[in-house]
């Protein structure tokens, strides 16, 4: 894996990882630092611990970031459903908005929970794209 990748699955996974809890301060599911709370009212989280998203290296090479909004529709089961998947906001670079279509499908999800009871549901899953700094 690429550094743009690592960068792209961090981004990924942080943003969907922690979520509040009763208290309002976040916990990464398994932390042994934070109590157990059961989940009530919840978004789908993301489980992928590698982002199935390829930065495209032309625009890598190019240094081109973005960052591209997608509608997901998960089951309860936290499954995509497939060709729900959309552009909701566009980064304005057509081959990151394809490369995000493109690696949505291999994205994983705990299902989304009203009152603790799992359910379908549709929700935006941004998409970064940002290429590591320059080195001096």
């Amino acid at each position: 894996m690429n550094h743009s990748s690592y960068l792209l699955a961090i981004a990924l996974v942080a943003a969907a990882a922690c979520s509040p809890d009763a208290r309002g301060d976040s916990a990464l599911p398994g932390d042994a630092a934070m109590p157990l709370v059961e989940r009530g009212d919840e978004p789908p989280v993301a489980l992928n611990a590698v982002s199935p998203v390829a930065y495209p290296a032309a625009l890598a090479r190019e240094r081109i970031d973005g960052v591209v909004l997608l509608r997901l529709y998960a089951d309860s089961t936290g499954r995509l459903v497939a060709d729900s998947t959309r552009v909701a906001e566009s980064s304005g670079y057509p081959a990151l908005d394809s490369a995000a279509l493109a690696g949505a499908a291999q994205l994983r999800f705990a299902p989304a929970l009203r009152r603790g009871t799992p359910v379908a549901t549709a929700f935006l899953q941004p998409v970064h794209f940002r290429h590591p700094p320059e080195q001096p």
